[in-house]
């Protein structure tokens, strides 16, 4: 009777510590399991898993994004003034793939060295070499920059599977007094910028004002060297045509010293043809006929005849030799 109690309490327990083991990994996360103390190089996914209760521990990383802050670091300037960096914020990821080497090298807390006790380490070589005014107000803006440039560079070194995202840093807390004197010194190089900028305005506007005027000095030049150009082709125009009309007069000229040379050219040729002997003769019968002058009828008182062309002494002297001789007939 006991035997058959043992049994089922014994399957009982067994099944329990099977239970147990079952886990549940969180999303954006992995599991990393220690097998009798030692790491395993088995990863997990997120979701439900199974490990042996006893032999076997499990833990969770993450491998999203994440921001761990570093709060209240102290810092010591060059000059001795100590001051405090209330919040540092890293943001940071480690890769899937490099879970196992890290948690082995540097176990699940590996933000702690690597992060936290880095940042620290950081700021206080930062403020040693710098003045608090360094520190404070010129180096500031670029030290998260600087920091992250540092973080990166160690942890390709030794963590490659650690990423730096990014970095945010706040102000640093200084002492009361201090911290007066820097509110009036801020003020002051507020009012100076002001100032500043107030010029550089003023001098924007006289720059402006010079280029309009070069603008404008240039758009005059432009116009009177097109209209001086614009009569300057005029003019051309106008010694072109007068030019043509020139030629064109010169061309009449020559044209009717041509025609009046051809014309005398003409008649001295004429006059040429007009002193021939046959030409002569022949003008000397026409002229006898064109001026004879015959009477017919009952009584021929004379036959005239008289030469035009002749002089009149010549012609009264005929005319005193046919009165001597009526009856002769010519």
């Amino acid at each position: 009777m006991s035997n058959l109690l043992i049994l089922p309490s014994f399957i009982l327990l067994f099944l329990v510590f099977l239970l147990t083991g079952i886990h549940k990994i969180e999303e954006g996360h992995v599991g990393v399991y220690y097998t009798r103390g030692v790491l395993s190089s088995s990863i997990t996914d997120p979701g439900y898993n199974f490990y042996f209760p006893l032999l076997t521990r499990y833990e969770m990383v993450q491998v999203t994004v994440q921001t761990d802050q570093v709060t209240e670091i102290p810092c010591g300037t060059s000059g001795g003034v100590m001051i405090y960096f209330d919040k540092i914020e890293v943001v940071n990821r480690l890769n899937k793939h490099h879970v196992y080497e890290t948690v082995k090298n540097y176990t699940k807390e590996y933000d702690k060295i690597w992060i936290y006790d880095k940042i620290h380490h950081e700021i206080n070589q930062f403020c040693s070499k710098h003045t608090l005014h360094e520190v404070f107000i010129e180096k500031f803006e670029s030290l998260d920059e600087d920091l992250i440039f540092v973080l990166q560079n160690d942890l390709k070194e030794w963590v490659p599977g650690l990423e730096i995202l990014s970095i945010r840093v706040t102000k640093p807390r200084i002492p009361p007094k201090i911290k007066t004197t820097f509110e009036a010194m801020e003020a002051e190089k507020t009012r100076f910028l002001i100032v500043k900028e107030h010029q550089k305005v003023k001098r924007q506007e006289a720059e402006t004002k010079k280029r309009q005027a070069i603008i404008k000095a240039q758009s005059d030049l432009d116009v009177t060297s097109i209209n001086m150009q614009k009569k300057l082709k005029e003019k051309e125009n106008e010694l072109k045509i007068a030019n043509i009309e020139n030629l064109m007069s010169l061309d009449r000229e020559k044209s009717k010293v041509d025609a009046e040379h051809y014309k005398n050219v003409k008649e001295l040729e004429t006059s040429r043809e007009k002193l021939s002997p046959e030409f002569i003769r022949y003008e000397s019968i026409r002229s006898l006929t064109n001026n004879l002058v015959i009477n017919i009828g009952s009584q021929v008182p004379m036959v005239r005849f008289v030469y035009a062309e002749k002089g009149k002494n010549e012609n009264e002297e005929i005319l005193e030799k046919i009165q001597e001789n009526p009856d002769k007939e010519k």
